[in-house]
């Protein structure tokens, strides 16, 4: 994106014309993920507690698990992999594309196409490391909507005292000790809590610009028997498509307990 320019051109100017750089199309790795559940004959034919069929109610479980499963791989900090007939394929998944708006504790490194994002030395979350993110990220282009962080460090966003004298009115048998949104100069943050990303890592994110991309849908297979039993397996190959890594950020290494 070129600078701003605050300047006019005189009249009847004469045209300098300047080269352009064609942009770069980035490329990332798709990956399969899997769940399958087997059933016996007897137990598919009994009257179990609480559902009508074993193997639909261990495919409806599986289903939640493999999205578990994606979202663990899409948030984490993991290199892409081409994969072989020995190894499987991985996606670049977010912590390793971000680069450009980062806090990083010491000797902590971004990552690239072929290597994770390096660990640094752990430090507590504090409301400064989060604005100084943000600052760099608005001077980027960047606005950044959500904030994905593990349940510890959500109780962290839940302590910032930000405004201490703002006064909020709410109902008597009410107590308000959540953030679920910050409000900060460049923007407003939702909070969003999760049990599958890294709980090390607070991730910034522009929904706008990163999306699960799909070679195959999930799809639900039928195993063939080889006795009395039922297989079924249910798969799905997908990759994170990230569209710019400038729109988000990182809050990296920070202490978890």
């Amino acid at each position: 994106m070129p600078s701003a320019v605050g300047t006019g051109q005189i009249e009847g100017f004469e045209l300098s014309r300047a080269a352009t750089s064609p942009t770069v199309r980035e490329t990332n790795t798709t990956m399969i993920q899997s769940r399958d559940s087997t059933v016996t004959g007897s137990q598919q034919a009994s009257d179990p507690a609480g559902v009508k069929s074993q193997i639909a109610h261990f495919m409806a479980l599986n289903a939640k698990a493999l999205k578990r499963d994606m979202e663990t791989a899409l948030s984490g900090n993991y290199a892409a992999a081409a994969g072989s007939a020995s190894a499987a394929r991985a996606t670049r998944s977010f912590e390793s594309w971000i680069t450009s708006n980062t806090s990083r504790g010491t000797n902590g490194a971004n990552g690239s196409a072929s290597a994770a994002a390096t660990d640094g030395t752990q430090r507590a979350l504090t409301e400064t490391l989060l604005k100084a993110v943000l600052q760099t990220g608005y001077g980027n282009g960047a606005e950044m909507s959500m904030a994905i962080c593990g349940p510890f460090n959500k109780g962290v966003i839940s302590g910032f005292t930000g405004r201490s004298n703002v006064r909020q009115v709410i109902e008597k048998d009410t107590v308000e000790a959540s953030i679920s949104l910050y409000a900060s100069d460049f923007g407003e943050l939702k909070i969003i809590p999760s049990n599958f990303s890294r709980e090390r890592s607070l991730l910034l994110v522009d929904p706008n610009y990163a999306a699960v991309s799909y070679l195959r849908d999930f799809e639900a297979i039928d195993i063939a028997s080889i006795g009395d039993a039922v297989t079924k397996l249910l798969i799905v190959e997908h990759g994170l498509q990230m569209s710019n890594q400038a729109a988000h950020g990182i809050v990296a290494d920070l202490t978890t307990s």
